[in-house]
């Protein structure tokens, strides 16, 4: 198992912050080549499935997700339940005061392909992190203009 945790400032209140980061059908607006979709129950609380697909066109791969933890507007966790991508993902939003947050990613990942993807983890995770980081970069701008 591997984990990987980033954060990134945003200059909104920590409900924004959260209600930016549970509007799953809009994640595609800020996550890296990645669209989401409720698959199960509302998306709003524990046992809701939700299905995340990263690529372009037909190359990619679907990342199946159970909220498995739902305590707003701070904590959501999710199990990875794909053939892909397996662990968890935990998605904390600190409030810093009251006009400002931080939002927290953290992945705690089983890498695929058992030894194999081991060995290639070093070689992947640096495109890896590299995209989570833009992706948060671009989720503080989508939060900070969330619901104007």
């Amino acid at each position: 198992m591997t984990e990987l945790e980033l954060r990134v400032p945003v200059a909104a209140p920590a409900g924004t912050t959260w209600a930016a980061m549970t509007d799953w059908a809009r994640q595609g607006e800020w996550m890296l080549g990645t669209s989401v979709r409720v698959t199960g129950g509302d998306g709003r609380g524990v046992g809701s499935t939700l299905a995340a697909f990263t690529g372009a066109g037909p190359l990619g791969f679907t990342d199946t997700m159970r909220i498995t933890e739902w305590e707003p507007p701070a904590r959501c966790v999710v199990l990875h339940t794909g053939k892909v991508v397996r662990g968890t993902g935990e998605f904390l939003v600190n409030a810093v005061t009251d006009r400002t947050s931080e939002f927290v990613w953290v992945e705690r990942l089983d890498l695929p392909l058992g030894f194999v993807g081991q060995l290639g983890w070093p070689l992947v995770r640096p495109a890896f992190t590299w995209g989570v980081r833009r992706s948060l970069a671009q989720f503080a701008a989508f939060a900070e203009a969330y619901g104007r």
